[in-house]
């Protein structure tokens, strides 16, 4: 059945919707759904982001169809035509879907198996119908009248206001919530505690660049030049940043502190508590606190009884900015991960003695190919491939278990690929895995941040002995002077980096929020039972109180379902 041109992928995918919808009418849509069957929902029917997998599934699908008034699902009109696709090894048809509910119009993508039966199926809002804005006057009658300049600043401000939104955390993450939040508009602050917009990038160590290529990374409404690079250096995400603030008339609060936050029952809003750059105090009441730290918000330092021995220089990763002050030094720098192989070839390209030190076993994978393989859907043509939007739909569409086969079958070609570097760096003592169930590094990203290195050189240095790796099990202890090893010998330091990761949004709860909060919101990060990560870009258990994290691709695709939900709330309480 998958042997045909794309006009059979059309003729199975328009079969299979005019089936469903006779189907829908009589309540008996299982018999087209297989038995190992997703159905991925992105606020379009149920109001939030899940995943129902199973039988169970297309009976809850057609009975949240007619709640919702959905007119028949009928093929994308303009989206990616029909096709034959391969997904996590199993050939389908893939078709883009559309349809209506009493609030919004709605997309989505449907895969059928080979017997016809439909393998996976995801719905997602696209456009809330909203009542249309006046339109805006070309000129003021009034020539005295404040202009936009003027209009601007007074928004920004809040000298009379609260905020409906309050975003915590000013990087990428907050950003996009907020442009989202512009669009449908609702009055948002960020705030954030640096000096400078972009200073969460523009303060990191120096060679810093991101992994994955420009493609992948676009923010909302503003993609990247054309000319830009491949791979993005920090201080043009730093600067993009401030610019993006400015062009997409952000409000935006730098060397702003938010102390916490205490949830009124009685009025559902919040009582936030900020510490303003003169230090000032200002209390605010926004309906919603978005946390958009970023999955690195607090330092994670673990607990080395001996390290208070050492006499030298101890930072963590985030504090470290550039290398040449240790021009041959010895240095160390404990943790395996990205940041701790860029900033010990860094050290090693200033001239320091550097010694890596493994903690536990760590994905490596080359920048190129490997690394971008598992970002397929965003690597091909440009000029004549589907778009972005539609890229960004299919990616979301995937339920968890089908990204694990999918990346499972990907880290079995990358281990190929990669051979001569694995094989190198074991022979050099370096411990390797990859990841849980052999499913690579994103699953690793989207369970503990990290656990794996995008090799831009560092591991040919580690493989040639230009740069010394131990195993932090072999260290007795630490001396002033650096490290005794098990074996009696003694390894001289004089600076230590802690490449040691971070804790996530979860450790900053309780501090701010308090337990109840903390407690009613659960888990943040990491996955649920559905495998959806958990409390991110959905409801929590905790009304008004919202998480976003993750990389530029994650931020851009699900803030625009998290601002579909804080509107639809909003429009309950008009």
């Amino acid at each position: 059945m998958l042997d045909g041109q794309d006009t059979d992928a059309q003729t199975l995918a328009q079969g299979w919707l005019d089936r469903f919808a006779t189907a829908r009418d009589t309540g008996d849509v299982r018999q087209l759904f297989a038995e190992d069957c997703h159905w991925r929902d992105l606020v379009a029917l149920t109001g939030e982001v899940g995943t129902i997998s199973g039988p169970e599934g297309p009976d809850r699908l057609a009975k949240c169809l007619v709640a919702a008034n959905a007119t028949r699902m009928t093929l994308h009109p303009t989206m990616v035509a029909p096709q034959q696709a391969s997904r996590a090894g199993v050939d389908v048809i893939e078709a883009a879907i559309a349809f209506d509910t009493d609030k919004a119009s709605c997309n989505g993508i449907l895969r059928l198996h080979p017997d016809g039966r439909a393998w996976t199926l995801s719905t997602a809002i696209d456009t809330l119908r909203l009542p249309e804005r006046p339109p805006e006057p070309a000129y003021a009658k009034d020539v005295r009248a404040p202009n936009w300049l003027d209009n601007r600043e007074a928004e920004r401000a809040f000298a009379d206001r609260d905020p409906v939104v309050l975003v915590v955390g000013g990087g990428h993450a907050g950003l996009t919530i907020a442009a989202r939040m512009r669009e449908h508009g609702i009055d948002t602050l960020v705030v954030d505690r640096e000096k400078r917009i972009g200073d969460n990038w523009r303060l990191r160590y120096h060679n810093l660049k991101l992994h994955n290529q420009i493609g992948v990374n676009h923010m909302p409404y503003l993609p990247f030049p054309k000319t830009w690079p491949r791979y993005i250096p920090k201080d043009m995400i730093a600067n993009w940043l401030e610019a993006y603030v400015e062009i997409m008339e952000i409000n935006f609060w730098t060397e702003t502190n938010f102390d916490g936050a205490d949830w009124d029952e009685a009025n559902q809003r919040w009582n936030a508590r900020l510490t303003l750059a003169d230090g000032s105090k200002r209390e605010m009441h926004p309906h919603h606190i978005v946390m958009a730290a970023s999955v690195s918000a607090v330092k994670k330092l673990p607990d080395i009884p001996s390290l208070a021995n050492f006499q030298g220089v101890t930072v963590h990763s985030s504090e470290f900015e550039i290398g040449s002050e240790w021009t041959d030094k010895p240095v160390m720098v404990l943790g395996t991960g990205t940041s701790s192989h860029d900033i010990s070839q860094h050290l090693h390209a200033h001239g320091a003695k550097v010694t890596m030190v493994q903690r536990s076993p760590t994905m490596v994978v080359n920048v190129e190919p490997s690394a971008q393989l598992y970002d397929g859907l965003y690597l091909g043509d440009w000029e004549n491939g589907p778009t972005l939007d539609e890229r960004d739909l299919l990616n979301s569409s995937f339920a968890l278990d089908l990204i694990k086969r999918s990346h499972q079958i990907l880290t079995d070609e990358v281990k190929q690929i990669d051979r001569e570097t694995l094989e190198g760096l074991e022979r050099a003592g370096f411990e390797l895995d990859y990841g849980e169930d052999n499913t690579g590094w994103p699953m690793k990203y989207r369970t503990r941040g990290g656990g794996y290195y995008f090799n831009i050189g560092c591991s040919e240095l580690i493989i040639d002995g230009e740069i010394d790796l131990i195993q932090h099990r072999d260290i007795d202890a630490y001396i002033p002077t650096g490290v005794r090893m098990t074996d009696g010998t003694e390894r001289p330091a004089e600076l230590v980096v802690m490449a040691t990761g971070y804790e996530g949004q979860g450790a900053l709860i309780r501090q701010l929020f308090g337990d109840k909060v903390a407690d009613r919101a659960g888990q943040v990060w990491g996955f649920r039972d559905d495998g959806e990560m958990a409390n991110m870009w959905t409801r929590t258990g905790q009304p008004g109180l919202w998480f976003t994290a993750g990389a530029f691709s994650q931020c851009r695709i699900y803030s625009k379902y998290l601002g579909f939900q804080i509107a639809l709330d909003e429009m309950t309480r008009r």
